[in-house]
């Protein structure tokens, strides 16, 4: 076991991950991959249907993050977005569902006349929340949307409501769960306050032709909305100390997963985990069947300030005893209760000034016993004992007669 350090404050408020490293863990992962899908199968089952490529280039590439204390996120059905410089769905093949507001004429006019053809011929449904409700309410219906479309993307404003509009089918895994997207344009703001919308503006919105929307956002905005929804890493915080992140594929040069490592790294620490880089422990890369390899360890064993050692007072042992971890929590040292040492001197007693007879406490008078009397009590044992032999004497005589 290695000697334990102890831990000291530091200036620094940020920890960069080596790049070195970085890549130096992604070509042994990559080439642990290859030849795994290379090498014949340990059972003896070979699948006549899978393609070493293939398999290599369809399976993922794990961040793995693992922090001090757990991470507590109400909206957990929300995934983050991180945008990449290698974008994960870049195939032809992806299909994309774009739920809308209500009503979704717009955006599918939008799709169909002003959206670029690569990723026209991606998205293949566009559908509001109310038809959502009304075709998709029965759960055999749930499931095909589920198998027919690969990524899900929502308004913003309506995707609270989707977890009760798709059931567990979508939200029971992360896998498909809609990914928020900003099709609504943001109001101007006067001193930090948004400003107030026309008077009569909502009769005017209910009469108005469905095919405008005053309220989208001009449609080149929503474009890279949805091509970075689209090839965003995906951040699905779980009340626990360990969260993963898809950064790539095993079918990629090396030097891509480590520049989107590099990026997943910074953006995750600072936006979506709790006292950034002073909760992070460690940050691995996996695939879904290897071991984690080490992009990055801190030194750092305890998260609170109170429990970190100050500079120049640096300990044998990083751990602390009981009576240390008393001390942390702010407990009293239990002073008095603990046995003396036998060898242990005597501390000397403080000196008192002396009081005055007059304000001395009084003490209590002493009860004074009557002295016994020896020549008495004998006495008084010989004359019991005489009645005694004289009530056997008369009880023998009444037997004889």
């Amino acid at each position: 076991m290695s000697p334990s350090a102890a831990v000291t404050k530091t200036a620094e408020t940020t920890v960069p991950v080596n790049p070195d490293q970085t890549l130096k863990a992604c070509k042994a992962l990559v080439a642990h991959i290859k030849k795994a899908a290379a090498a014949p199968p340990t059972d003896g089952k070979q699948n006549l249907l899978a393609d070493a490529e293939t398999t290599v280039a369809e399976t993922p590439v794990w961040l793995t993050l693992t922090t001090k204390n757990h991470i507590h996120e109400n909206n957990r059905l929300q995934p983050g977005k991180i945008a990449l410089p290698n974008p994960l769905n870049t195939s032809e093949e992806v299909s994309v569902c774009l739920i809308t507001a209500d009503p979704q004429r717009y955006y599918k006019n939008a799709v169909a006349d002003e959206f670029p053809e690569e990723l026209r011929k991606k998205i293949g449904r566009v559908i509001d929340l109310t038809h959502l409700k009304a075709k998709f309410k029965a759960y055999e219906a749930q499931r095909k949307l589920f198998s027919e479309h690969d990524v899900f993307l929502a308004d913003d404003r309506i995707i609270n409501r989707l977890p009760k509009a798709l059931g567990k089918t979508f939200f029971k895994t992360t896998t498909k769960r809609p990914i928020p997207v900003v099709l609504m344009a943001q109001r101007e703001k006067v001193d930090g306050k948004r400003v107030a919308l026309p008077k009569g503006f909502m009769v005017k919105k209910n009469k108005r032709d469905p095919t405008e929307n005053v309220n989208a956002r001009p449609t080149a905005e929503i474009v890279k909305e949805v091509e970075k929804a689209i090839g965003a890493a995906l951040v699905h915080l779980t009340p626990s100390t360990n969260t993963a992140i898809k950064v790539g594929y095993a079918g990629w040069e090396p030097e891509k997963i480590a520049e989107n490592i590099t990026v997943v790294v910074k953006e995750l620490v600072e936006r979506f985990v709790p006292q950034k880089w002073s909760n992070v422990r460690s940050f691995y890369i996996k695939g879904p069947e290897t071991a984690a390899l080490p992009v990055y360890q801190t030194d750092e064993l305890w998260l609170d300030e109170s429990k970190v050692v100050p500079n120049g007072q640096e300990g044998s042992s990083a751990l602390p005893g009981k009576r240390e971890q008393k001390l942390i929590k702010g407990e009293k040292p239990n002073i008095g209760k603990k046995r003396k040492s036998l060898d242990a001197e005597p501390e000397p007693a403080a000196e008192e000034a002396p009081v005055a007879k007059e304000d001395r406490p009084k003490k209590k008078a002493k009860k004074v016993l009557p002295e016994s009397n020896d020549e008495k009590l004998d006495k008084e044992i010989a004359e019991r004992k005489a009645r005694l032999k004289k009530q056997k004497a008369s009880a023998k005589k009444a037997v004889e007669v």
